[in-house]
């Protein structure tokens, strides 16, 4: 526990901070212990709402801030509106976490807080993550990486403060499931939400639709293949009259992503691949 004894005694220093918060485990854990350790009205979230986030991730976020009674302000956030994040440029998320820290400091500053921190943690400096430059350019403080906390200590120390959903499993934009130069509009964003929420509805949490034109790709732990498979299959064999039952969910899982407005859905062999689009 020393790494958090340092994180908390750095943050006594601080005595009043604001928090980029995401409603990840990251920024989750971090924004719990400074509201364990300060004073409650010294700690403020600020939260992005945003097309880039799925609503139910950003519903539960929310939740969290009010059951524990954190000070929060929601900002309103557009990303479609930055063009090389539209464009999804190999770079976009260096031009969106430039655009949305500088939203989210200037909020923070206008409500008295100086000091904005946000979730990276120690293993974020070890991959592809061209959001670090842009918040260090504006001069977000990132506490988690300073005392080289790491992702599998954030979630032991949030099962250890009682936070709920301490293995949570990650979740990143929604941007990252298209390839790179692919235009981004907010329908297709909308179709990769409902899709990947209409197969974690089956019991599969880790999962990512990607999107090639009208082909759906999922990708999922190959533990999980046999859930998806069983479905297809189960549903093709059901009777006509189980069909027509009251109540009874008719389509399988490719029939209801299709119904999105893919042509194709093809579940990836290989497995899941996170960050194979950062």
């Amino acid at each position: 526990m020393e790494k958090q004894s340092q994180l908390e005694e750095y943050l006594r220093t601080l005595e009043k901070v604001a928090i980029a918060y995401s409603g990840g485990i990251d920024s989750s854990f971090l924004l719990f212990v400074a509201n364990k350790v300060l004073p409650k009205n010294q700690v403020l979230a600020v939260i992005a709402n945003g097309i880039m986030v799925p609503r139910k991730d950003y519903e539960e976020a929310i939740h969290f801030l009010k059951e524990n009674k954190f000070q929060y302000i929601e900002v309103p956030y557009k990303p479609l509106e930055i063009t090389e994040f539209r464009e999804n440029h190999k770079d976009r998320c260096y031009h969106c976490k430039k655009a949305l820290m500088t939203a989210l400091k200037k909020v923070a500053n206008e409500n008295g807080y100086e000091n904005l921190l946000d979730g990276k943690n120690a293993d974020d400096l070890t991959v592809y993550r061209p959001g670090n430059k842009a918040t260090e350019e504006v001069g977000v403080i990132s506490p988690l990486a300073k005392f080289e906390i790491s992702k599998e200590e954030i979630r032991q120390y949030s099962k250890t403060l009682g936070i709920p959903f301490w293995n949570k499993p990650s979740n990143s934009c929604l941007a990252t499931r298209f390839p790179y130069n692919t235009t981004l509009m907010e329908k297709g964003l909308e179709k990769v939400e409902q899709s990947e929420e209409m197969i974690k509805e089956l019991g599969i949490q880790k999962v990512r639709v990607r999107v090639h034109d009208n082909i759906a790709r999922i990708e999922v732990n190959p533990e999980d293949f046999e859930v998806i498979l069983n479905n297809i299959t189960n549903k093709n064999k059901e009777t006509k009259e189980e069909k027509n039952t009251k109540n009874q969910n008719q389509e399988n899982i490719v029939e209801k992503i299709k119904a999105l407005g893919f042509s194709y859905v093809t579940l990836d062999l290989s497995g899941l691949k996170s960050g194979s689009f950062d």
